[in-house]
């Protein structure tokens, strides 16, 4: 019998982590991109704990934390880190 997938942290706190990371290994978050489940995109816009400075919505862009994200399209969200 297989385990359980580890359940990971909230859309909002995984990938600030991971933006954060990206970030410290050099990576601009203007060349990041977060490839969203559309599930995720949901939780996002939906969380109340999010302070309303994280994520913009400018020119039909959805930026979460400065990083654009693509919404749908994927079968598990990623963050792009770019060239």
């Amino acid at each position: 019998m297989k385990a359980a997938p580890a359940r990971r942290a909230s859309a909002a706190v995984h990938f600030r982590t991971e933006i954060e990371k990206a970030e410290a290994d050099g990576f601009a978050r203007d060349g990041m991109t977060l490839r969203l489940t559309l599930g995720d995109v949901n939780q996002l816009q939906r969380d109340a704990s999010i302070p309303l400075a994280d994520i913009s919505f400018s020119d039909g862009v959805m930026r979460y934390l400065g990083v654009r994200i693509e919404k749908g399209g994927v079968a598990e969200s990623v963050l792009e880190r770019g060239a």
